[in-house]
């Protein structure tokens, strides 16, 4: 016990030197002691310090030696701090004004990383993980031979799974909404809705892992638009769902959703065998 309270108390101790002495820096006109000092605080991981003093050396430092590493510096402790959409914007500028720089392959490349963390969960907007996804892109366009080639790449294909996961949520949404009218205020339905996302998303992503999830949302919504088509569409609609579930069957002989696909077929060939 006494020894946590004499760690705690050293820790406190050094902490208050530390501030201390970082405002003794962040007042000073001695610019060259401030750029070293920042250079130490980035070093040990005190990023908050860091970005506060070289927020200003960016500009002072402009021009000089010293300028696109107090830039990088700046950008690479807003990342620290997770101020991710702070630091995507100082990376970019970093890229832009040192397009030829020391550290523009890593600039290029952390712009997409710090889109990439601050991108939501799949239910959400998606519009920063197309941003995150472009950037990726353009660090791979530009360097294809690039340090961080096989991290960019896995990071598009893990944003890519997230856009997918976006599309089934919502062709799930709406079969779940089914037969309910509310939402479907341009004479469409929610079935006919699932059947369009799923199957635009089967194009987009072939080779999505949720491919079969896909399938089973399109076959289950043509046999229920199928169940619910006034009678001069009727056949067609059950003609349609049960080439579906044959299609489906032949693709995932295995499927746990087998028996659904077989019991919709009896049920269209009630329909349709006259």
């Amino acid at each position: 016990m006494k020894k946590k309270l004499l760690i705690t108390f050293c820790a406190a101790i050094l902490l208050t030197s530390c501030a201390h002495e970082y405002n003794q820096v962040y007042k000073t006109s001695n610019y060259a002691y401030k750029y070293e000092f920042a250079k130490e605080c980035f070093a040990n991981g005190k990023y908050g310090f860091a970005a506060s003093l070289l927020q200003d050396l960016v500009t002072i430092e402009k021009g000089t030696d010293n300028a696109q590493e107090c830039l990088y510096m700046l950008a690479m402790s807003e990342y620290g701090l997770k101020d991710y959409e702070a630091a995507s914007e100082a990376f970019k500028k970093y890229f832009q004004t040192y397009p030829r720089g020391y550290y523009a392959e890593m600039a290029s490349f952390y712009i997409g990383q710090s889109l990439y963390e601050g991108t939501p969960e799949p239910r959400l907007d998606q519009t920063p993980t197309i941003a995150a996804i472009a950037a990726f892109q353009d660090y791979l366009d530009i360097y294809p031979d690039g340090v961080m080639k096989g991290a960019a790449q896995q990071r598009l294909f893990d944003l890519q799974d997230k856009l997918i996961r976006k599309e089934y949520l919502s062709a799930k949404l709406y079969y779940n909404l089914g037969s309910y009218f509310g939402n479907c205020t341009s004479g469409g339905n929610n079935y006919e809705a699932c059947i369009i996302t799923a199957e635009n998303a089967l194009n987009d992503y072939p080779y999505s892992n949720l491919r079969e999830d896909f399938a089973i949302l399109v076959m289950k919504s043509k046999f229920e638009l199928a169940q619910m088509s006034v009678e001069s569409k009727k056949l067609q609609r059950f003609q349609d769902a049960e080439d579906e579930c044959y299609g489906f069957i032949n693709e995932y002989p295995d499927s746990k959703e087998r028996a659904t696909a077989e019991k919709f077929i009896a049920k269209c060939k009630e329909v349709t065998k006259d």
